[in-house]
């Protein structure tokens, strides 16, 4: 997906207990995702980011943790379409953890919500950046 001139290409944001940094190509030529909330943390890279193009904006999603028959947590950016007037532009977004719990017989033996959902509030900046 090309970039128009004026959209940004590097994210970073913070929060109360988060720091996530996106951007959509990197020095290798593909995507890469920093996170850090509380005690866990993580680099993703290429692949591992999967993005959503949608009416709400760009949804970027990594995967923080697999446990087998217990569940599987992830992260989802929002990311607003920005077009730059000058170097950089701030705005407020959010992130989505989500935790969809499972079992080893598959859903049907997990007993009531299978997904559960904690947003995080978020001020970025966005900018672009020669790589």
């Amino acid at each position: 997906m090309a970039l128009s001139p004026n959209e940004p290409n590097l994210f970073e944001l913070t929060g109360a207990t988060t720091q996530i940094t996106y951007s959509t190509s990197s020095f290798a030529g593909q995507p890469q995702l920093t996170y850090r909330h509380l005690e866990n943390s993580g680099t993703f890279t290429g692949e591992e980011i999967r993005v959503l193009e949608s009416e709400i904006g760009r949804q970027v999603t990594v995967t923080l943790e697999v446990i087998p028959d217990l569940h599987t947590v992830t992260l989802t950016l929002l990311v607003p379409a920005i077009n730059l007037e000058g170097r950089e532009a701030r705005f407020r977004t959010r992130a989505i953890l989500t935790t969809q719990r499972s079992s080893i017989g598959g859903p049907r033996l997990v007993k009531g919500a299978l997904q559960t959902y904690r947003v995080l509030a978020l001020r970025g900046v966005a900018r672009i950046v020669d790589f």
